[in-house]
Order: C-alpha cells, then structure tokens, then sequence
C-alpha cells in the first residue's frame, strides 16, 4: 500500500535536490517496555542483515544499520526513552526520527505517554508502528482512537504522523515501516558534509575485560578514521583499532554511520560529544575544558539513601540515572555516590561499607572475592537485569527506611495536682487530665515552668481506687510512674507514643 505512493513522493522530492550526497536517517525506537521495541528492532535486523553478518555483531554496541532499497538506515538502540531524553537533556542530538511503538492488543499506556512527551520535546518527526498485530486481541482502530486523545494526529486522520501496523513475529509491516522510514528522511532532506573535521556523540560504551575501554561512536560530520586522536570531555585516546556494526574491520567511517573504536584511556560517557584534535596535547586540554565529573561525592545522612551503580554498558547508567530521577523529590533521596561500568569488585564494597551505601548491578555481575567481601561486611548487593525492577527495589528501600523511624506522637497533657508518695524510681501521683487522654504503659515527658526537666513512663491509672485503661480530658486520676527525675506539684506532664512510619510509593 505504501511503496507505490512513496516512490512516487520520493521520486518528487529528488527533482529538487542539489549535488550534495543525502546522509543515511538516524532513527530510534521508543514506547513501553512490553510493547515490542526490542523484537521490532530484532526483526528489522533479521530482515535486512545476513546471518552470516548477524552472527559477527558485537554485543553492546548500541547501534545498527540495515538496508533497504539500496539505502541505509542507522537504528540507535538505547535501553529506554529515558536514557534518550538524557542524551537530548545534554544538547546530544542523535537520531533523526522516532518511531513510537504500541502494542495492538494493550493500547497506551504510562511510558507510552512519557516517551510521547519526549518525542515531541525533542520535535523529531514521528512515526507509528502499530505492533504486535499477530496477537488474537489486536484491535490497531482502538489503538488510533487512543493517539488522537493524546494529540498525535495521523495520517489517516488528516495529520501529518504516518502509521504502520507491524507484528516482529511474522514480519508484518516492516518492509512499509522502512519505507516510511526512508520517504521522511528525504523530506527532511538530511545531509552529509565530510569536508570538515569529525565529530559526533558517544552511544555507547562499556569497559573490554581485555581490549580494555570500547566505545560506539556516531559520526555527524566529516570523516572519522583509524589513527585519530578523539577527546570528549572526560576522557581521550588514539583510535587504534575501528569496526562497523557487524564486528567488521573499517578504516573509516562517514556520517551516520556508528563505529566501534578501541583506544580510549578510560570509558566515556554516553551523550558526551566527540571531537578529533591534532595532538593529545590538545585532547587532555579539552578534557579539563570539561564539565566535572559528578560522582564519588560521599553523603551519609539519614534523610539519603546512597547508591553505587554499576553496570554492563554506560547507556544502561544514562537510563538509571533518569528513573531514579523522579525519586530525588522523595523524602529519602536517592543518591548514586558511584557509577561506571564493568563487574562489582572489592573498591566497591569497600567504598559501600564507608558510605553505608547498597550496590546495584545491572548486568554486571560480581567478582567472586567482592562477594565474599560484601558478606564478610554485610554490605547489600542487588543484581538486575530489568531497569525497573531496580527502580522498584529502590522504592522498597526508601520505604523500609522511613518506616524504620519512629514517630513521637503527643497524646494528652496533665497538671499534677498531689505527690502522694515517692520511692528511688517510683512515685504515685494525682493530677486532672487537662487535654487529649493518658494511657498506661506510655512514656511521658516532665515540663516545670514550661521547661523539661525529665522523663519516664507510667506504669497504671487508677480512678476511685480501680484501676483504668484510660482517662479523658477533664478526669482526676491516680498515676503509678516509674522513672529517675521526680515529679512536684504543679509540674505538667506530656504523655506520648512512639510509632512505626507508614507510607505510600
């Protein structure tokens, strides 16, 4: 249904281009967790790369390139909308176009919504893939109903956002979805200028047990090659070795094109932009040019609750770092004390140990001496391999927290009238209840001209020599208390509780 009427457009748009060679789109994939995004991005692979090619791809490379129609199209692969939101935060600007998935059979749901937003904050054109269309309850017509409430007008309904309804199980749609793909990059008319210098941004990185630090880069302009001295603002390194998406050996690479690199001094952060420099001289400039690093500043305080974060790739931090966002307004913030990739190790519990802080890993895994290490100190390590289970275990540790504290609360207030007797720790009293009520077996502080002067607790009540469980405001009664400070007449008493906290998340 597509091809035709693309080919057509994009035959029209041709007429009016100039010299100047059209870059490959740089696209992403966006929506809910559950709703396809990563078997879309596998069927596209599987679509359009060989299995001779699939079989050499590098893991953890966030990016791929596939062909269609004799084009390429550069896929980002990132772990969720909120590590591309970060990116974008920053000024990164990575991807050209978004597609935002939805599940045929569920409909929207709240990070369907969020990653929305973020599409539209960004102003990246947008397109529709309807998945999961092989499903019995697949129902695209009340998946349409539910966009346009949320303000994204199709095509099909007079807008401007194209739409393809998709199934990764059967292929359904991804030939119509490139399609689509290819016809808005010509409209957006995207170009490549290779005369100049290259730069770009990292998408990825993690650290190599044995090649040591490797990084996917994507370039935006001009040409990168082997040999060249980059710098971001936290780290730099001579490229001495580059491979394209399938673990290929390249000698360069051009714009839209990610490159796998090795010869970075220390792993880069994801988003950072890089720059080629004439000599190292000049790189290790740029880095103290560079923003400073926010990370390994110790907090120990009780309304915080520190993290060490470590992870498979830097993408995976990006991505953590934002859905632990939302939580930094909670009243047990948390804070990431230290975060880079590779496994948990002994600096790490040792610095947890210190920092009284948890260590989070999410597809790190844990060297066998660090968790010997952490038993030995008793330092809790939690491993993930789903990002919001982990946001859903720091919910549960911030509110094991708040309910670990207790709370005074004030529940009466006496005016002793008559001290009737006094022993070393014990007295009995008469006094009249002047607000609230007492209870026996509470806790009671000991005010004299308004001021404190002790504390202690009352053992029993007693009203017309009967013993009670309780006494309002306005009754005279008999108090058994025990405790060191002694009681006068006149003194006022506050009788108070301690509870648990309760709270909602």
């Amino acid at each position: 249904m597509y091809n035709e009427q693309s080919r057509f457009l994009r035959l029209v748009v041709s007429m009016t281009k100039t010299d100047i060679k059209n870059r490959a789109p740089v696209v992403v994939i966006m929506g809910h967790i559950d709703h396809g995004k990563s078997s879309l991005l596998e069927a596209i692979k599987d679509f359009h790369i060989t299995a001779q090619e699939s079989g050499g791809i590098t893991q953890h490379i966030g990016a791929y390139e596939v062909e269609h129609e004799g084009k390429p199209i550069t896929f980002i692969d990132t772990p969720g909308h909120e590590a591309f939101c970060a990116l974008r935060s920053r000024g990164a600007k990575i991807a050209d176009i978004a597609i935002l998935v939805v599940a045929a059979d569920e409909g929207i749901k709240p990070q369907t919504i969020e990653a929305i937003n973020c599409i539209q904050l960004t102003q990246l054109p947008m397109i529709v893939a309807i998945n999961k269309m092989d499903k019995p309850g697949a129902n695209p017509v009340m998946i349409k109903n539910e966009l346009m409430k949320n303000n994204i007008l199709l095509e099909e309904y007079g807008g401007k956002i194209p739409c393809v309804e998709t199934s990764a199980k059967t292929k359904k749609g991804i030939s119509d979805l490139l399609e689509i793909i290819l016809l808005t990059a010509d409209v957006e008319d995207l170009k490549e200028n290779t005369a100049v210098t290259a730069k770009g941004v990292i998408i990825e990185a993690y650290l190599d047990s044995k090649k040591g630090p490797i990084a996917t880069l994507l370039i935006q302009e001009g040409i990168l090659k082997i040999s060249d001295i980059v710098s971001t603002n936290s780290t730099c390194g001579r490229i001495r070795s580059m491979e394209d998406f399938s673990g290929k050996k390249i000698e360069q690479a051009i714009p839209s094109q990610p490159a796998i690199v090795m010869g970075f001094e220390a792993v880069p952060g994801v988003g950072e932009e890089f720059k080629i420099c004439q000599a190292m001289d000049e790189a290790k400039e740029n880095i103290k040019k560079g923003e400073p690093q926010k990370q390994n500043n110790l907090e120990i305080d009780g309304k915080i609750l520190n993290l060490i974060i470590k992870a498979d790739v830097s993408g995976s931090l990006e991505a953590i770092e934002m859905i632990l966002q939302p939580l930094s307004k909670s009243e047990i913030r948390p804070v990431i004390i230290k975060k880079n990739v590779g496994e948990i190790n002994e600096d790490d519990i040792q610095m947890a140990s210190a920092g009284k802080a948890r260590i989070f890993g999410f597809k790190s895994g844990i060297n066998p001496q660090a968790k010997k290490l952490a038993d030995q100190k008793q330092v809790e390590v939690y491993e993930f391999d789903i990002i919001y289970n982990l946001l859903e275990k720091t919910k549960e540790l911030i509110k094991e927290i708040i309910e670990s504290e207790t709370v005074r609360r004030d529940i009466g207030k006496l005016k002793v009238l008559l001290v009737f007797k006094t022993d070393p720790t014990r007295q009995i009293i008469g006094g009249r209840v002047i607000d609230g009520e007492f209870l026996p077996k509470v806790k009671i502080d000991i005010l004299r001209e308004e001021k404190k002067t002790g504390s202690g607790k009352i053992l029993s009540l007693q009203k017309d020599k009967r013993e009670i469980e309780k006494a309002k405001a306005g009754e005279e009664i008999g108090i058994l208390y025990e405790g060191s400070a002694k009681i006068k007449e006149g003194d006022v008493l506050i009788a108070f509780v301690e509870e648990k906290r309760k709270m909602d998340m």
